[in-house]
């Protein structure tokens, strides 16, 4: 499906453009705290679930977190 208007950055781009400003701002970032949340409350179900390890559950957490803001 060809993008409506060529000027307007993807999905992709956004995300990437918004793990760099969390990069270079750290916490001061608005999204860092939500994605620092999510990957810990990921981190914890990986836990508690006996199919998916901690790691998994962090990096789902975070990514969906993300997913979460960029969408917005």
């Amino acid at each position: 499906m060809a993008r409506q208007s060529p000027e307007e950055p993807t999905l992709v781009e956004t995300t990437i453009e918004e793990v760099k400003a969390m990069g270079k701002q750290g916490l001061a970032h608005p999204s860092t705290k939500p994605v620092l949340t999510g990957g810990a409350i990921g981190a914890v179900a990986g836990i508690l679930l006996p199919v998916v390890t901690w790691p998994v559950g962090l990096f789902a957490g975070a990514a969906i977190a993300l997913y979460s803001r960029v969408k917005r």
